[in-house]
């Protein structure tokens, strides 16, 4: 069975996730910090008169944080009927994958990672890594 993801990339990765679970993905907008929030919410931010919760996803998988000077990008997805934003580096485009490139996530990803990966697709452009955006998008 053939799907379509949307990708984005995460410190030099490229990561997808079902194409129909994606909102829109948009410049980073401003953020409003939520006190005790763990370090991985970003904050809230008001997305026409809608508030949704936006979670770095570079903190989210165990990565270094992006440079203050750089704008990370939106990704806005549906996550059990609510929007949820993932800041990411950058996004991709939309790729076809065949369920026969996909494999179980591989041994040599960080703990973090394999909590928030479905698997891996083998493209002839190199690995692309399937978010659960559902684990993705928890916050402790």
């Amino acid at each position: 069975m053939s799907r379509q993801l949307a990708t984005f990339i995460v410190d030099g990765e490229r990561y997808g996730v079902d194409v129909l679970l994606v909102r829109e993905a948009l410049r980073s907008v401003p953020r409003t910090p939520v006190p005790l929030a763990p370090a991985d919410v970003a904050g809230l931010v008001n997305l026409r008169g809608e508030v949704v919760l936006a979670v770095d996803l570079r903190l989210r998988l165990g990565l270094e944080p992006m440079a203050q000077d750089v704008d990370p990008m939106m990704v806005v997805v549906q996550v059990d009927d609510e929007p949820i934003s993932l800041l990411v580096d950058e996004v991709g485009d939309v790729v076809d994958v065949d369920d026969s490139q996909f494999e179980a996530p591989p041994d040599t990803l960080a703990a973090e990672l394999r909590e928030v990966i479905r698997g891996a697709y083998k493209l002839p452009t190199g690995l692309l890594l399937h978010l659960d955006l559902a684990a993705a998008a928890q916050v402790a």
